[in-house]
């Protein structure tokens, strides 16, 4: 065996991977070519041991050169066929044209921008802020301090725990950090460094440690709204959740404001709208009743003001929370929450918007 045996196999593969058309031609050149048992550059390789001794690790090397140039030209070939770019094609331009894949945007992308619509047409600035957050944006600062029982209502990712103050006692020098609970942080940090009149919502990701299921999601998307000023009331919250939620879902959707109990909101309310699967008439879904709970909402705590250091004597306020995840669950009639965090195009390319 010498040298120019290897280079006329090469040619000779080269030439017939030429006239090769289809997926059957390139299996019929790997098998004479790479086969076990009949393979040309196979017994190629079996043959080198005859071969003299100080000419075997030159034949060897050029053989296995040989060998990893047939995989990667049979490889290129199959990809080229598999996509409609075969060579022996490319200059054809009687052939139709391949369709152009357009990505889907995702249905939680599509709520959350009818959300930031409607409230940037009120004139609402929207935020973005950090998921990391320190403990004392997520709780204390929202009339949550360490002992309250909130805090077990959001069972929460800790990142870092707290640095004990020097002296042992007061605040601790470093507030622990967590993954949010919740985007009401941001209604903290932006008034630290704003003065009234406000109007901002904060949409984004939280977390939580629930554990996954149809309706629950240990990450999901939420959206905080916040209102601040003189004279404002809960007629104001009122009316402009009522505008919000028949522009969100439809304009002869019925609102219902129910008392409940927020740390952060005092009087606080959830609000509920008519079930969108029965329309009002009772169904499994809204246990017969007519009405699913939407969001939750209330007056600002005159602590959460405090601790941002506004006039509770001069302004008032009102803040929301909603859930976007909830939201497309009832708009697309999706039956699993988990269903849109998977990635799966039979879903996704339902919404070609």
């Amino acid at each position: 065996m010498t040298a120019p045996s290897i280079d006329q196999l090469r040619r000779e593969f080269l030439a017939a991977l030429e006239r090769a058309k289809g997926e059957q031609d390139l299996q019929e050149l790997r098998d004479r070519y790479l086969g076990r048992k009949r393979g040309a550059v196979v017994a190629l390789l079996k043959s080198i041991s005859a071969a003299p001794v100080e000419q075997r690790p030159h034949l060897g090397r050029q053989a296995n050169e040989l060998k990893q140039d047939v995989e990667h030209r049979l490889a290129m070939k199959l990809a080229l066929i598999n996509e409609g770019l075969d060579d022996n094609n490319a200059d054809d331009v009687t052939l139709p044209g391949r369709d152009v894949l357009l990505g889907h945007r995702h249905p939680l992308t599509i709520i959350r921008e009818q959300i930031e619509a409607i409230f940037s047409g009120l004139g609402f600035e929207i935020l973005q802020g950090p998921e990391a957050e320190d403990d004392y944006h997520n709780f204390e600062a929202l009339n949550m301090p360490p002992e309250h029982p909130a805090r077990d209502m959001q069972d929460t990712f800790y990142l870092e725990e707290s640095l004990p103050a020097s002296a042992g006692a007061g605040p601790p020098a470093r507030p622990a950090t967590l993954l949010r609970t919740h985007t009401s942080g941001m209604q903290i940090r932006y008034m630290e460094t704003h003065e009234p009149p406000i109007r901002i919502i904060a949409p984004g990701l939280v977390y939580r440690r629930d554990n996954p299921d149809l309706t629950h999601s240990p990450m999901f998307q939420q959206v905080e709204g916040l209102l601040v000023g003189e004279n404002v009331t809960m007629a104001d919250l009122k009316g402009t959740l009522e505008l919000f939620l028949r522009q969100l879902f439809e304009p002869d959707t019925r609102v219902m404001f129910r008392p409940s109990f927020f740390p952060y909101t005092e009087p606080s309310a959830e609000v509920f709208i008519t079930c969108v699967f029965c329309h009002g008439g009772g169904c499994p879904i809204c246990k017969k009743t007519g009405w699913l709970e939407i969001l939750g909402s209330g007056m600002v705590h005159p602590a959460v003001f405090e601790a941002v250091g506004y006039d509770t004597e001069r302004y008032s306020g009102w803040a929301f929370g909603l859930g976007i995840d909830r939201v497309a669950i009832l708009k697309y009639r999706v039956e699993d929450i988990r269903l849109f965090y998977d990635n799966d195009l039979r879903l996704l390319e339902q919404f070609p918007y």
